[in-house]
């Protein structure tokens, strides 16, 4: 994933401004006190290591589509059901076959956190964008939490969402959302391996996709060529109107464009049909939306000069991820309190504050939009090649031990935020009065 910078609306950036605020005030109620239990988490996520060692080499040895996650679906519920903490465990859930929900219930009324465990790969690349890790970091925080809850009598649930199908556009986390899943959930935690970055400050892109579809007529072109009607002129044109209006976009839009069907190899026939499929990815859903309607005017456009007709489908991706500040204020307190045997990437500060922007997109974003969120990125030893994510050479990255143990980490400083959000007074209602400010909600959570 790579660090870039966007150009944001007046309104974002006001925002903005406050949620930077807002984590500089958290970092200081952070320092009123010391972080009781960090050393209790860390304790107890290293006397894990070995089994989450094993169950992650297991998920990165046996990768699996989207949707397809069956053999690990099968190796986390087993996991989780062998636990001593008393996990809920339910296998398929929601009616999603390789979707799973654990839960531990304290008994005693209080916050409910939860942390997303990632499972599938990529077609022909493994575990190439890191998943495993994932799925370790958030195992490890979900147990220690568990473990914390029940060593001080605390109040509160802990949820473990095991989530199929990032990678693509259908997201295992949003079908969960629509379901139900996350109704009865106050803040939900995951991470991210990179080769960039160390920030639970992580804004990604939104994105959505248009298949595109001309109908024309077919004719001879040498022997009665104005007969026909040329989809293949209409998709030609409208690749170049989409051209054109790259000029006058933001830098954070981008437009990805491939033609899916040009008419047929035949040169001498006036092609009756084409299609085409568009990606289109910027810092906002919002400005995602307008950018599709001008890229489906360009669409309009090349059939009206040509006489076709267009079937446009437009398919919702991932919204933007946008990290609650607060949180993410939390879990930099703890991470910098945390020893680091392994120092990779920039250092990240516990006093500055600032968006990480990058231009992937996940599923998670609409978890953001839904309820408070963070989603850290952290830097693992690169490979050989120093690629970063979706190569060969970061599937390699990502199964080492050092990329496990930097999953950790990240691990004990998320189950640091969720016991923040446990034990210290209003610092839920103030990560809620966030969320609420940020996305103009009042009446939610």
């Amino acid at each position: 994933m790579a660090q870039d910078g966007f150009v944001l609306v007046s309104r974002e950036s006001q925002i903005t401004k406050k949620s930077h605020a807002a984590a500089n005030t958290a970092a200081t109620l952070q320092h009123e006190g010391p972080h009781d239990h960090l050393a209790e988490i860390a304790s107890f996520v290293d006397s894990q290591s070995e089994k989450l060692w094993h169950l992650n080499k297991f998920i990165h040895s046996n990768p699996e589509p989207a949707f397809q996650e069956f053999k690990a679906h099968e190796a986390l519920t087993k996991f989780m059901r062998s636990r001593p903490e008393r996990w809920q465990v339910t296998s398929s859930a929601c009616g999603i076959e390789t979707a799973w929900i654990a839960v531990y219930d304290s008994g005693r009324k209080g916050p409910a956190v939860s942390f997303n465990v990632e499972m599938d790969a990529l077609p022909n690349l493994g575990h190439a964008c890191g998943h495993n890790l994932i799925a370790s970091a958030s195992l490890a925080a979900a147990l220690a939490t568990a473990h914390i809850i029940e060593k001080h009598s605390l109040a509160g649930k802990v949820y473990v969402f095991g989530t199929p199908g990032e990678e693509g556009y259908h997201g295992g986390k949003i079908q969960l959302l629509n379901r139900g899943a996350y109704d009865k959930v106050d803040i939900s935690l995951i991470s991210h391996p990179s080769i960039l970055n160390n920030s639970p400050f992580v804004r990604t892109t939104a994105f959505c996709r248009l298949e595109v579809e001309f109908f024309g007529r077919e004719a001879h072109a040498a022997n009665a060529p104005w007969q026909g009607i040329n989809a293949l002129d209409a998709l030609v044109a409208s690749y170049n109107s989409i051209s054109m209006l790259r000029q006058q976009t933001q830098p954070s839009d981008i437009i990805g464009f491939a033609i899916t069907n040009g008419g047929g190899d035949a040169t001498n026939v006036i092609h009756a049909y084409s299609s085409a499929v568009c990606t289109i990815r910027s810092s906002s859903a919002s400005r995602v939306d307008t950018l599709a309607d001008k890229v489906g005017a360009c669409f309009d456009a090349g059939a009206k000069a040509t006489g076709c007709t267009v079937e446009i489908k437009v398919i919702k991706g991932y919204k933007d991820h946008v990290p609650n500040m607060h949180l993410a204020a939390s879990f930099a307190e703890h991470w910098s309190s945390l020893p680091d045997p392994y120092p990779v990437g920039p250092e990240l500060r516990a006093h500055e504050r600032g968006y990480t922007y990058v231009k992937a997109s996940t599923d998670q974003g609409d978890i953001s939009h839904a309820l408070p969120s963070i989603n850290v990125s952290f830097a693992i030893p690169a490979g050989p090649e120093k690629d970063g994510p979706h190569s060969a050479d970061f599937e390699k990255a990502a199964g080492t031990k050092w990329a496990f143990d930097r999953a950790l980490r990240v691990g004990k400083g998320m189950a640091g935020v969720a016991v923040d959000v446990l034990t210290r007074d209003g610092f839920l209602d103030t990560v809620k009065g966030e969320w609420r400010e940020r996305f103009g909600v009042e009446n939610k959570l």
